[in-house]
C-alpha cells in the first residue's frame, strides 16, 4: 500500500501533461531553424542521441528519488539533503531563476506568433508586444493564485490542444519529405558566419563534434520541464504517479522532438532551412500548405505557449515555497493563501518577469538570450539532482543507480562546459539578490553561516560584479 497516497491531489494524466506541457512550449516550434544554423542532419541525430540519453538519465534520477526519498520535495531538497544548505539554496534559486526566465522566452515567441497576423508583433519585443505579454503574464499569475490544482487541470486540456498542430505538421512534413534532400549534405560540416553566410567543408570528427556541442543548448532548452511531475510530487495523488509521469512524459517528448526537427531537413536544404523566419514551424507550414497552414501552426503555437507559460508560472513558486519550508528562504516566500497558493512568491516572480520583459526592448535577440540564460542556470539544479542520485546509489550500494547518477552528472557537466559558461556567468548577477534572502533566512533560523559558505558567496558575488563591469564596457553582450 502506498502510504504517500492523498485523498485529493493531481492525478497521473495531469502529471504527464505537466511534463509534456512544461517542456513543449516555444522551443519545438523554432528548433528546425535553430539547429540548421549550426548542424547538418547527421550531426543533429548524434546530438539528439547524446542529449536524449543524458536527459533520460536525469529523468530516471528524478523518478528514482521521488520513490526512494519520498520525504524530500523539489530540487533544492535533494541538493540540501546531499550536500548541505548552501547547495540546496544554489540549486533551488537557480531553478527559480530558470523557470521565470523561461517565461520571458515564452512571451517573446508568443508575440512573434501573433506577428503572423499583426506585423507590429513580429519582432517579439516591440512596445505593443511587451504590453500584451505583460497582460498575459499577470493574467496567468492571477489564475495560479486562485489555486494550483485548478491550474493543473486547465493545463491538461491545453496540453491536448497544443499537440494537434504538431501532429498536423508531422503529417504535412512526411508528405513533402524527399530522401535525396535529406541525405545530400548529411555529414558535411557547416559554419554560419557573422554576416549570416554559411560555408561547408568535408566532414571531420572535430567538425561534427563542433556541430554537436553547438546544438546542445537549444536541445536541452526543449527538455526543461521534464522534472515538472517530480516538482509537483507533493501535490500528486501518489508519489509513484509522479515517478511514472516523468518517464512517460519524457518518452513522448523525445519522439516528438526528433521527428519534428529532422523532417524539415528532407524538405529544404540546410542553408534554406537556416534562413526560415522565426518561429520556423509556422513559416515552414505556410510554405508547405499555404497561409492556412501557417495560421493553424500560429494558433497552435499560441495555445502551446499559454500551456507552458501556465506550467512555468506554477513551477518557480513551487520551488521557492519548498525552499521556504526548508529554511533556505524567508517564510514569506512559502506563505499560502486561502486557495493553497503561494501568493507572495507569485507576485514577486511576476514582478521580476515584468522588469525583464521591459528590458527586452533593448535586446536584439530577445528569445535566444532568454532561453540560453534559462538553460544555463537550470543545468546547475540538474547537476545537483544527478550528483544526489549518484550519492544515493553509493549509499544503497546499487550499481544501477550509481550508473544512472554518473551518466546524468557527466552530461550536465558536459553541457555546462560546452554550452552555458557565458550565460551562467551572467546569471551570477541574479544570485546576489538570492544571497540576501538566504542570509536573512539563516538568521531567522538562528543558524550560523559557515566560513566556506561566506567564501562561496564572495566568489559568486565577485563573478557577478565582473559580469556587470563587462556588460557596461561592452565586453559581454546580452
Amino acid at each position: 500500500m502506498d502510504n504517500t497516497k492523498l485523498t485529493k491531489g493531481i492525478a497521473l494524466p495531469a502529471l504527464i501533461a505537466m511534463v509534456v506541457s512544461s517542456s513543449i512550449g516555444a522551443g519545438i516550434f523554432d528548433i528546425p531553424s535553430t539547429l540548421s544554423k549550426v548542424s547538418t542532419p547527421g550531426a543533429t541525430l548524434v546530438a539528439w542521441a547524446i542529449t536524449g540519453f543524458g536527459i533520460f538519465m536525469l529523468a530516471l534520477s528524478f523518478s528514482n528519488l521521488v520513490l526512494k526519498r519520498h520525504e524530500l520535495n523539489g530540487v533544492s531538497a535533494y541538493a540540501k539533503a546531499g550536500f548541505g544548505d548552501f547547495s540546496g539554496f544554489l540549486s533551488g534559486w537557480g531553478y527559480w531563476l530558470s523557470a521565470w526566465l523561461g517565461n520571458v522566452a515564452f512571451a517573446t515567441m508568443m508575440m512573434q506568433a501573433i506577428g503572423y497576423f499583426i506585423p507590429e508583433y513580429k519582432t517579439g519585443n516591440s512596445i505593443i508586444a511587451i504590453i500584451t505579454a505583460s497582460v498575459v503574464s499577470w493574467g496567468l499569475t492571477i489564475l495560479v493564485i486562485r489555486g494550483v490544482e485548478t491550474a493543473a487541470f486547465i493545463n491538461t486540456i491545453v496540453t491536448i490542444a497544443k499537440l494537434v498542430p504538431l501532429i498536423l505538421f508531422i503529417i504535412g512534413a512526411v508528405i513533402v519529405f524527399k530522401a535525396g534532400i535529406f541525405t545530400a549534405e548529411f555529414w558535411t560540416n557547416v559554419k554560419t558566419h557573422s554576416n549570416g553566410s554559411m560555408s561547408f567543408s568535408t566532414a571531420t570528427f572535430a567538425g561534427i563534434w563542433e556541430q554537436v556541442s553547438s546544438s546542445l543548448m537549444s536541445m536541452i532548452w526543449v527538455f526543461i520541464g521534464v522534472e515538472g511531475a517530480a516538482m509537483m510530487a507533493d501535490r500528486a495523488k501518489t508519489k509513484s504517479d509522479a515517478a511514472r509521469a516523468t518517464i512517460i512524459g519524457l518518452t513522448t517528448l523525445i519522439i516528438f522532438y526528433v521527428i519534428i526537427s529532422m523532417l524539415p531537413y528532407g524538405y529544404l536544404n540546410q542553408s534554406e532551412l537556416a534562413k526560415i523566419d522565426s518561429p520556423a514551424l509556422m513559416y515552414l507550414m505556410k510554405d508547405m500548405m499555404g497561409p492556412i497552414g501557417g495560421a493553424i501552426v500560429s494558433i497552435g503555437l499560441m495555445i502551446s505557449i499559454l500551456g507552458s507559460w501556465l506550467s512555468w508560472t506554477m513551477l518557480p513558486v513551487e520551488a521557492t515555497s519548498q525552499m521556504a519550508q526548508q529554511g533556505l528562504l524567508p517564510k514569506w516566500f512559502g506563505k499560502m493563501n486561502k486557495n493553497n497558493a503561494p501568493a507572495n512568491s507569485l507576485i514577486l516572480t511576476a514582478g521580476l518577469v515584468q522588469l525583464f520583459l521591459i528590458s527586452l526592448i533593448w535586446t536584439e535577440s530577445a528569445y535566444n538570450f532568454a532561453y540560453s540564460l534559462s538553460t544555463a542556470v537550470i543545468l546547475v539544479a540538474y547537476a545537483f539532482v544527478s550528483a544526489f542520485q549518484l550519492k544515493v546509489g553509493i549509499q544503497d550500494k546499487s550499481i544501477k543507480n550509481i550508473v544512472i547518477g554518473l551518466f546524468a552528472l557527466a552530461f550536465q557537466v558536459l553541457a555546462i562546459i560546452f554550452a552555458g559558461i557565458q550565460y551562467l556567468w551572467l546569471a551570477s548577477i541574479a544570485y546576489i539578490l538570492g544571497f540576501i534572502f538566504y542570509v536573512f533566512a539563516k538568521k531567522k533560523e538562528n543558524k550560523k553561516i559557515p566560513l566556506l559558505e561566506w567564501l562561496l558567496i564572495v566568489i559568486v558575488s565577485l563573478a557577478a560584479l565582473a559580469a556587470i563591469i563587462c556588460l557596461s564596457l561592452g565586453k559581454l553582450s546580452l
